[in-house]
């Protein structure tokens, strides 16, 4: 196993990957900015480096400032947690041109299944459905406006290099098109620096089903159930739940068939996750990859008893997966909500310090966090400051839990998103499953 890894990020996950190193016997180095000298991953790491200057182009997206780090203290290989480098096939081919292991996919995997375009024309060949759209990107306003007619509206113009929902108009009719094309594509070039977009049909009212998936470096792969990721603002993702009201084994089998499937069309070898659409007929639609550990892996984490983490970094190293697929089994519910550092009814940033600070803790309770009394919320970065995950036999009491715990959890001196938490666990419709992405924009306007 590997001997020292750098972990190339900071926060909550720079945290939940050094608590695993630290469980499997491997020495751990923090990198941060010069403004997150106090922060928590930087105090329980083995080595730390500063890297920079807040800004993150200046230090967490400093590719040669975490090389020279990883080579002045050793590190055989880098984990790039999620955000920052994580999806960057640059940064995987510098960390393999240096003789680093780098702790996710190969560059070529990443590169195909991050253009949303030559995702979608991988995942066709094996069979896996996706919406009716274009094969290619569409640069030209007439040519989106008679694709679109073909299609059929509502259509959904999506940047080929994006995520998080930037470069991504919904456009109802042909006369809403044009300005629709040009922001996306403004919208793309400004967040990804590639223009690039295409269009798809919208499907009204989904449900967000994510598979996810284990794959290792001999050609094996598993995965582990679905997330419910249907509660979003703004196309980001506030709470997620496992498993999924809408899914049956036999849904779950055939979704889970296609996510593998569809890694092993790009010879996938690292941790990862298929992103699906769910109609209200229960048809499922290939959506996009996220090629890393993601934010809501806990959750999965919780029903199956797997360490997602220790298994990518397994991985990374050539071991060959512990699991077959049937030895993948979901016990129970499991919800995470994310605490961010923000207004919960205006959902402005709220940074500053943290006069007061206790987590919620008994059976089934878990919290990833990097906080503590007396830190600073920086505005620098994302404002997530927590993850809250429950875990109980059913979903009725997994909800009566996370309202227990969101009652217990108390921060002071900022403000945070716990409050619009406890709102969704009292929400009827939430209890009864009735939920699609539309959900909060129906909640805000109660």
């Amino acid at each position: 196993m590997f001997h020292k890894v750098l972990i190339a990020n900071r926060g909550e996950i720079a945290l939940r990957i050094i608590r695993t190193c630290k469980e499997m016997g491997i020495k751990t180095v923090a990198v941060y900015s010069t403004a997150d000298s106090e922060s928590l991953h930087v105090k329980l790491a083995d080595e730390s480096v500063c890297i920079g200057p807040a800004p993150s182009l200046s230090s967490y997206l400093n590719i040669n400032a975490i090389i020279s780090a990883a080579e002045l203290t050793d590190a055989e290989a880098i984990h790039p947690g999620y955000g920052f480098l994580s999806e960057n096939p640059v940064f995987a081919d510098v960390c393999e041109k240096c003789g680093i292991t780098f702790i996710g996919p190969t560059a070529e995997s990443m590169r195909i299944m991050g253009d949303k375009i030559s995702a979608r024309q991988a995942v066709i060949k094996v069979g896996v459905p996706i919406l009716p759209g274009t094969k290619e990107g569409v640069h030209d306003v007439n040519e989106a406006i008679r694709v679109s007619k073909e299609i059929g509206f509502p259509v959904i113009i999506k940047a080929t290099a994006g995520g998080g929902g930037r470069g991504m108009k919904i456009v109802h009719s042909p006369a809403a098109l044009p300005n629709a094309f040009a922001t996306a594509r403004a919208e793309a070039q400004s967040g990804f620096g590639n223009p690039e977009v295409y269009i798809e049909r919208y499907c009204e009212s989904p449900r967000h089903v994510e598979i996810q998936i284990l794959a290792d470096k001999h050609g094996n792969v598993v995965h582990l159930g679905e997330r419910d990721c249907s509660i979003q603002r703004r196309h980001q993702k506030v709470i997620e739940e496992a498993p999924s009201t809408v899914t049956t084994p036999e849904l779950r089998k055939r979704m889970g068939d296609a996510a593998v499937a569809a890694a092993k069309a790009v010879n996938y070898n690292s941790v990862g996750t298929m992103e699906f659409l769910v109609d209200k007929h229960n048809n499922f639609f290939f959506m996009e990859m996220n090629t890393r550990v993601q934010v809501e892996h806990p959750v999965t984490e919780m029903v199956t008893g797997v360490d997602v983490v220790k298994e990518q970094i397994r991985s990374a190293y050539g071991l060959p997966l512990r699991y077959k697929q049937e030895d993948i089994v979901i016990k129970g519910h499991a919800i995470e909500c994310r605490i961010n550092a923000e207004d919960s009814v205006k959902f402005t940033p709220s940074p500053g310090k943290i006069t007061d600070h206790h987590t919620p803790g008994g059976l089934g309770v878990r919290v990833d966090s990097f906080v503590y009394t007396n830190y600073t919320v920086l505005p620098h970065y994302d404002s997530l400051i927590a993850k809250l995950i429950v875990h109980a036999d059913t979903r009725e009491e997994a909800i009566k839990r996370m309202a227990r715990a969101l009652d217990e959890y108390i921060v002071e001196g900022i403000k945070t998103t716990i409050p619009f938490h406890k709102r969704i666990m009292a929400n009827k419709d939430f209890i009864e499953g009735n939920i699609d992405t539309g959900f909060i924009e129906r909640l805000v306007l109660e």
